[in-house]
């Protein structure tokens, strides 16, 4: 076995749940924080390596984005899918107090409040995805029913 890989909150809400997953990690540049370098790291397709994004909508607050990790979020499609006439990313140092989590580690899974969450369509094409365990250097694979019951998440399309 390699090393003893900690549990993050997310991995923790998701056994509570009894829900399968596997924790994965990777080594992490500081430098390159993007999903690209991720699936680099663990020998995936991009495609199968979502990044979480966060977003505030004009009308409904704060809201998260699920999409693959070479992919831009359709900000009108997302408006349009979360009720919203205009969304735009959450400033950078309002991630950590809006959600627990940090760039480059941020989970749909387990942040400080329930946000709508919207993951991507193309997420099942696959048996199982990737997505943020919430600290950088760790990833979940989990299949993406699991993901999208776990997250109360709404399936959309969401890229340019």
């Amino acid at each position: 076995m390699g090393e003893k890989v900690s549990k993050t909150n997310a991995a923790r809400l998701l056994d509570r749940a009894k829900i399968h997953y596997e924790l994965i990690p990777y080594r992490v540049d500081e430098d390159d924080l993007a999903a690209v370098h991720v699936a680099e790291q663990l020998g995936e397709p991009i495609e199968r390596v979502f990044k979480t994004l966060v977003l505030r909508g004009d009308r409904t607050g704060v809201l998260i984005c699920v999409v693959p990790g070479d992919a831009e979020v359709d900000l009108k499609a997302a408006a349009r899918a979360s009720g919203n006439k205009s969304v735009e990313m959450l400033h950078m140092k309002e991630l950590l107090p809006t959600t627990g989590y940090i760039r480059g580690g941020c989970s749909p899974i387990g942040m400080k409040k329930s946000f709508p969450t919207y993951i991507h369509s193309t997420c099942r094409l696959y048996d199982s995805i990737y997505v943020s365990a919430g600290v950088r250097g760790l990833q979940i694979r989990i299949a993406p029913d699991d993901l999208i019951g776990t997250t109360d998440a709404s399936v959309v399309d969401l890229t340019v």
